[in-house]
């Protein structure tokens, strides 16, 4: 492995390689999270759609598979929350994950006790914010990439969040490979974070049926839409997402309610709990009520796809990369093709440096 290689990340987080795996829901689970970590690199457990003890437990869980430190990812504003930092506390978790609605007490509990925060942002001034808030590094997603996206790409969002920051910035939003961790590396991020590259893996939970879809997709075919909870999502434009984006406001509101009802109950929160959320999220993002009560669609759309196999039932959440991957590899596999694919582009390129210096030398 080349000497560039080791970031700063690497001695942030523990892990052999610069490559951090996100915390998908439903995806990102126990044995995932094990596989990525004994490969190098970093992965995330999938806490936001958890229980506190279902957290607990796949903690527990990937302990057994591996003795490398790994993180998890939960919201702060979520029923369980606090619960969930004790038990990362208790267990001595590496790293935490997190998007909207910091808090920053919570921040400041985690990092007295020695937890890495590192939460992920779309914009520059969300990257700002969060470092303000206590982030120890910053994962920055361009607009390629899957899920919650902002609009911006990576290419110009990376190098401006980088210049912006004094603390490490971890590139994701259109990253498969190790070209592109070198080129991450070129604009100053000390590594990337993938998630639809690690869904297409063999150790991925994700049923058959629906990672064909993802295999099949075509780069054109991965679009933004607000239709799911209000923000800007980068999905496959699978049949129910035609449907959606023919919905009415009124029938996304009815779809909010009956899906908000279920998430709190498969996380223990209850209604009263799910509005009280929905308010703050209100607040703190400048989202419409409605939206921040369709922020509960998301994940249980996705599990009808991700979990009960059903592609054409639910949301296929997924990055512009998908559109370039064709395999199925052993998590194995793909580190050892991501660090060796890396090297080799580090040494074509310091070649070309020392002929050129050669070319200037004789010249001169």
């Amino acid at each position: 492995m080349s000497a560039s290689l080791n970031t700063k990340l690497c001695q942030l987080l523990g892990c052999k390689y610069p490559v951090i795996q996100t915390a998908m829901g439903w995806v990102a689970d126990a044995n995932l999270v094990a596989a990525t970590c004994n490969a190098g690199g970093f992965g995330f457990l999938a806490g936001a759609v958890m229980t506190p003890a279902e957290v607990e437990q796949g903690i527990l869980d990937i302990k057994s598979k591996t003795k490398n430190p790994f993180g998890v990812n939960f919201h702060m504003y979520a029923p369980g929350a606090k619960e969930i930092i004790d038990i990362c506390i208790k267990h001595n978790v590496r790293a935490v994950s997190y998007s909207r609605s910091p808090d920053k007490a919570s921040v400041k509990k985690l990092k007295d006790a020695g937890v890495v925060c590192i939460p992920t942002v779309g914009a520059l001034k969300h990257a700002v914010k969060a470092v303000e808030m206590g982030a120890d590094a910053v994962v920055v997603q361009g607009g390629e990439g899957g899920g919650h996206t902002g609009s911006v790409s990576s290419n110009i969002l990376l190098p401006q969040v980088v210049d912006a920051l004094d603390v490490p910035v971890v590139a994701a939003g259109g990253f498969k490979d190790g070209r592109g961790l070198v080129s991450a590396l070129s604009f100053g991020a000390v590594g990337i974070a993938m998630g639809t590259r690690f869904l297409l893996t063999a150790e991925s939970p994700v049923p058959a049926n629906t990672k064909s879809e993802y295999v099949k997709a075509k780069t054109e075919q991965i679009i933004v839409s607000k239709k799911l909870d209000g923000m800007p999502q980068r999905m496959i434009n699978n049949v129910f997402l035609q449907r959606l984006e023919k919905a009415t406001p009124l029938k996304l509101l009815y779809l909010a309610v009956i899906n908000g009802l279920a998430f709190t109950k498969m996380t223990g929160g209850s209604l009263l709990g799910m509005l009280a959320n929905a308010w703050k999220m209100k607040k703190n993002n400048g989202m419409t009520m409605a939206e921040t009560m369709m922020s509960a669609n998301a994940p249980m759309m996705i599990q009808e796809a991700m979990v009960k196999g059903h592609p054409d039932d639910g949301v296929l959440p997924s990055g512009q990369i998908a559109g370039a991957i064709q395999d199925l590899p052993p998590v194995s596999e793909l580190m050892e093709s991501i660090v060796s694919e890396a090297s080799s582009t580090l040494d074509r390129l310091n070649k070309m440096a020392s002929a050129a210096d050669v070319e200037q030398q004789e010249i001169a």
